[in-house]
């Protein structure tokens, strides 16, 4: 039997390739980042070709490095930035436009205008999803009106629309599969997570030709092979799913309750509500977790928060105030505190539990006394704050109280933010040995689906805690802290005027 999973996660900065062994240990890496591209304010696109070749590259190179061939692959798993999509031509696989990425703001006004219809009701209702840029359907729509003759090209089938693991599918099958699957369709603002299809209503409101589309599959089960010319003979591709629902089942949060936390280039948290889509009260997503084979599909209740790792990444590229990512934790580990000060990092707007795509990223407290550690780390708390503002509202919408956050990500390599995470929600954090956790969760659902794993609760055995950070701060100082981050949030909140946007 073939000895690997092969993982491709593709990123929102980087692609990687990572190889697991039968113990979920990691076997091999590699990793290229690409450039971002940010034509005006509030808007964001990658390079359609620089996510391709970039994910080629790595996963060429981490078989090199393990000198594999693909013989030793049970299978590939696929994770992916969610939201971003490409509209490609389906004769030549070229794009028609750059890839518009999911922190871009640019159909803010096409939201406000669907919401003052009252449509956003209609979408809530259907997909889950809260009417804001950060989804697809709204980027679609953009793309078929201002791209010269999409609109006219995407009726006549002569188009594909797809999110990233969509993209990466049809390049690595050489154009055979148009195709996605339910974790990923979901966060499209076009599919019916209730139904299990593409709505005809909305795609109809937004003008978007059904033809456009790709065909939905479970997060495991056979995909489809890749094309023999890319590594030298086909592999089979057997699990797919976007990046926080892949986390998700990578931390084994496969029962009702269990959530987890994933800190990257923003930061997401997912809590499992089993085979009940929970409608938020607060503002949070109800989204497809997953879908095994014939299994009944699985939700999850989310918060996203656009901008966690991005800040530090800010930091060091915007202002240049350090010159490593790993350079934030030394500096706020140099002051006892921020003194008052505090970074709302809304670059891109704010998300949940907010949702308020005008508002735009604010230092608040500076004195003359102030320096870049401070700076630093308001950055730092920033990302636990927001997490605690998406598990204030998830626990309203649940009733459940957390009792421990599973962590994951980049960021978690960061001790100091981990702790004040701890800190400042009152409960442990446990941050898992395997950190890695997205990749390892594409790599679970292909290895099911290809026995490979012979079931979850194998995968639930495998799981181990690298550390867990509790609680040390007092309450009294934790609600104090929050209660002058949720002022700092209200001065940030609507600050780009709406027809100025």
């Amino acid at each position: 039997m073939s000895q690997y999973i092969l993982a491709l996660d593709q990123g929102t900065t980087s692609s990687r390739a990572i190889l697991f062994d039968r113990d979920g240990h990691i076997t091999a890496v590699t990793q290229e980042e690409f450039p971002q591209i940010y034509p005006q304010p509030g808007w964001v696109e990658h390079n359609p070709d620089d996510i391709w070749n970039s994910q080629l590259r790595v996963t060429r190179a981490v078989l090199a490095q393990a000198n594999l061939s693909p013989a030793d692959i049970a299978a590939i798993g696929i994770t992916n930035q969610r939201e971003t999509l490409i509209v490609w031509d389906r004769r030549t696989g070229e794009p028609i436009y750059n890839a518009i990425v999911w922190q871009c703001r640019r159909t803010a006004d096409l939201c406000q205008q669907l919401k003052a219809e009252g449509f956003d009701r209609v979408l809530a209702q259907k997909t889950g999803l809260v009417t804001d840029p950060y989804f697809s359907g709204t980027k679609v729509a953009w793309l078929l009106e201002n791209v010269p003759n999409a609109r006219q090209r995407a009726e006549r089938g002569e188009l594909a629309f797809g999110t990233i693991d969509s993209f990466l599918i049809w390049r690595l099958t050489g154009g055979r599969l148009h195709v996605t699957d339910v974790s990923n369709a979901s966060r499209t603002l076009l599919y019916n997570i209730h139904t299990g299809d593409w709505d005809d209503d909305i795609l109809a409101r937004l003008r978007i030709p059904r033809a456009l589309l790709p065909k939905v599959l479970p997060s495991s089960g056979v995909f489809g092979e890749t094309d023999a010319a890319l590594f030298g003979s086909p592999i089979t591709i057997a699990g797919v799913a976007g990046d926080q629902q892949a986390a998700t089942f990578g931390q084994v949060c496969t029962s009702p309750g269990m959530a987890k936390n994933t800190y990257g280039t923003g930061c997401f948290l997912l809590m499992n509500t089993g085979s009940q889509a929970v409608a938020s009260q607060n503002q949070m997503l109800t989204t497809i977790a997953w879908k095994l084979g014939n299994q009944p599909t699985q939700y999850a209740l989310e918060g996203s928060v656009f901008v966690a790792g991005a800040a530090v990444q800010w930091l060091r590229d915007g202002l240049g105030i350090i010159e490593t990512t790993g350079e934030s934790e030394t500096l706020a580990r140099s002051i006892p505190g921020t003194d008052g000060v505090y970074f709302v990092p809304a670059f891109v707007g704010l998300g949940a539990p907010y949702w308020d795509a005008y508002a735009r990223g604010t230092i608040l407290g500076l004195t003359r006394g102030s320096t870049r550690a401070h700076v630093a780390r308001a950055a730092l708390e920033s990302v636990a704050f927001q997490s605690r503002d998406v598990v204030e509202a998830m626990q309203s919408d649940s009733g459940i109280a957390l009792r421990t956050l599973r962590v994951d990500g980049g960021m978690t390599r960061n001790d100091f933010l981990m702790q004040f995470q701890a800190d400042i929600l009152g409960v442990p954090v446990q941050r898992p040995a395997i950190t890695e956790t997205t990749a390892l969760g594409a790599a679970y659902l292909a290895g099911l689906a290809v026995g490979y794993w012979d079931s979850p609760e194998t995968l639930a055995a495998q799981w181990s805690i690298d550390r867990t950070f509790e609680p040390a701060m007092s309450a009294d100082q934790r609600e104090s802290l929050y209660h002058d981050w949720k002022r700092a949030v209200e001065h940030s909140k609507a600050w780009i005027e709406q027809d100025k946007s």
